[in-house]
């Protein structure tokens, strides 16, 4: 089995969201980091080259794939802001309901402005999804402890 690639580095996530383009997705990055560190009370982590992430839990899958991911986190991509709602959709159809223009996968938020939803319906999601994560993985960690 391959090792993931996407992991966690020691590079500033401050500097990464300051150079994201356009300005509109990197102001709305600013926003997300800034009410993420509050929701989770943890250290962001640039996960790759285009991940911030918070803590971070270890995964095994049936297939027997496994590895580490972050909690929670967000990602400021060209088309959406990606925002990482691990534990998946099925609790928060209620707040999906009320969130505003989205699109979302399996454990994916795809938001293209931040102005189009609710940040108090987006917050609930989030917080919660954070604390049934440490529910299903109760040795998650969370940063600054990096290596």
């Amino acid at each position: 089995m391959s090792e993931n690639k996407t992991k966690p580095s020691t590079a500033d996530v401050l500097s990464f969201i300051n150079a994201v383009e356009p300005a509109g997705r990197r102001a709305d990055g600013l926003v997300l980091l800034e009410r993420m560190n509050t929701l989770t009370g943890m250290t962001p982590v640039l996960w790759g080259p285009s991940i911030v992430g918070y803590g971070e839990y270890y995964y095994k899958t049936s297939s027997g794939r496994e590895g580490l991911w972050p909690l929670t986190g967000f990602s400021p991509r060209k088309a959406a802001m990606s925002i990482y709602i691990m534990p998946g959709f099925k609790a928060y159809e209620d707040q999906l309901a009320r969130l505003g223009k989205h699109k979302h996968s399996v454990s994916c938020l795809y938001i293209t402005r931040l102005a189009n939803v609710d940040m108090d319906v987006l917050e609930e999601i989030i917080t919660s999804a954070v604390a049934r994560m440490k529910e299903i993985y109760p040795q998650w960690k969370a940063y600054p402890e990096i290596g």
